[in-house]
């Protein structure tokens, strides 16, 4: 087995490190190191100087817009900004770039993707996403808004929440019921909705840690054009599927660096402290040590399906269901090692750049305390634990599904029956 990259993709990793050398000051420690209120700031002018210089969108095709260039080369580049600290693009851009991007390159047509593509790009369109709704999270496709065809327009009219920069976005992708006499699965339709217009109504979500990345988003009497479907009337949970692979396959390569670099940090202050003197918590940090490694060689057989050319599938559900219920055991045991000095961000910053949202993608946080209450949601955004592990055995194992607890013998007795 050769694990070492080609020499062109190495040529290219030298590029990106003479890059990060000239664009970012001589004493930079990551966007964690920086002041909570500079941290806006440097993201939006660090996106520009990556548009500027062809760094955003690096596999998709010229004419659209992107970089042209192979898959190994994208991984190369978020590598080595994982080690540097910083983004690979915008706060909206995990939902524009990397998955309704992606989607429409392989679901869109020739005028959706001369439309939408260089636009994401340039960052004039910002995109959030559209899936969870208060009864259908986990259980997505049993999402409520509905969807209509008036002429030559979708009527939207619905709820959906926990949508993570939708205060920032001015498109959403949307599942949509369209169909409602159709079996939950198929009468479902992904449609690109422009969010300033009168019918769409954006409410922040304040969450235990402080911040409103997420929100709630209202349609009412909403419209987009018809042409805005992305596949077909109907289709539009297999597009689905799509996208959330795409927000799971490229990430899984490469978290794997940040995390090592959230676990060496920790370590040093575990010797700082003298907490590594303890043999539980030595113990504790190995079980994490050991964890990371494995998330590392997921993250180069993820690379290996990439660079085949295969479609990110059901099998990446493996790395969101690891990183997110490692990072809860990690961050338990920060607090644990630091105490009352988890609350503060002077010298004990977990990482150069490391929380992670529902599209896996890197924020900077400024204390360990802070990490901690980020990753308790870890393991329900972006589907739960369970759903993770149910998608593992029916897709990828071949397994039964789960029973359902209304489909045993007690769902035959009468209702009635039943009351005490």
């Amino acid at each position: 087995m050769d694990m070492n990259y080609p020499a062109e993709a190495e040529a290219f990793r030298a590029e990106m490190r003479a890059f990060l050398a000239e664009n970012l000051p001589a004493d930079w420690k990551g966007t964690g190191g920086l002041p909570e209120h500079e941290v806006a700031g440097f993201t939006a002018s660090w996106r520009e100087t990556l548009y500027k210089h062809g760094l955003l969108a690096l596999t998709w095709p010229v004419e659209y817009g992107g970089g042209g260039q192979p898959w190994v080369n994208q991984i190369v580049l978020a590598e080595e900004f994982a080690r540097a600290g910083v983004p690979t693009g915008g706060p909206n851009d995990a939902f524009g770039i990397q998955m309704v991007g992606n989607t429409i390159l392989r679901w869109g047509t020739e005028e959706q993707k001369r439309h939408f593509l260089p636009r994401i790009i340039s960052g004039e369109d910002k995109w959030c996403q559209g899936y969870s709704e208060p009864n259908a999270g986990s259980d997505l496709a049993n999402l409520g808004t509905r969807a209509v065809l008036d002429g030559d327009e979708w009527v939207i009219n619905g709820q959906k929440i926990w949508t993570s920069a939708g205060h920032l976005a001015n498109w959403i992708f949307v599942l949509a019921r369209t169909d409602p006499e159709a079996p939950k699965h198929k009468g479902i339709t992904f449609l690109l909705v422009p969010m300033e217009q009168t019918g769409v109504e954006v409410r922040p979500i304040r969450m235990i840690s402080g911040d409103s990345e997420f929100n709630e988003v209202f349609f009412t009497d909403a419209r987009t054009p018809a042409s805005n479907v992305i596949g077909s009337i109907g289709a539009g949970w297999s597009v689905a599927m799509t996208l959330l692979g795409y927000e799971r396959g490229e990430a899984a390569a490469t978290l794997s660096i940040r995390f090592k670099d959230e676990l060496e940090r920790l370590m040093e202050l575990a010797v700082e402290s003298g907490a590594n003197r303890d043999p539980v918590i030595r113990d504790r940090l190995a079980w994490c040590y050991s964890r990371v490694e494995v998330m590392r060689y997921l993250g180069l057989r993820a690379m290996t399906s990439l660079l085949g050319g295969q479609e990110p599938g059901p099998e990446s559900s493996i790395s969101k269901l690891y990183w997110s219920e490692y990072h809860q055991v990690v961050t338990e045991l920060a607090v644990d090692i630091l105490g009352s000095r988890a609350l503060s961000p002077t010298g004990r910053r977990p990482s150069t750049a490391f929380r992670t949202d529902d599209a896996g993608a890197p924020n900077s946080s400024n204390s360990w305390d802070m990490v901690f209450l980020n990753a308790r949601a870890g393991t329900i955004y972006a589907g739960t634990s369970q759903v993770q592990r149910n998608i593992l055995g029916e897709m990828v194992l071949g397994l039964p599904k789960e029973p359902r607890a209304d489909a045993g013998p007690w769902s035959k007795i009468p209702q009635s029956l039943k009351q005490p």
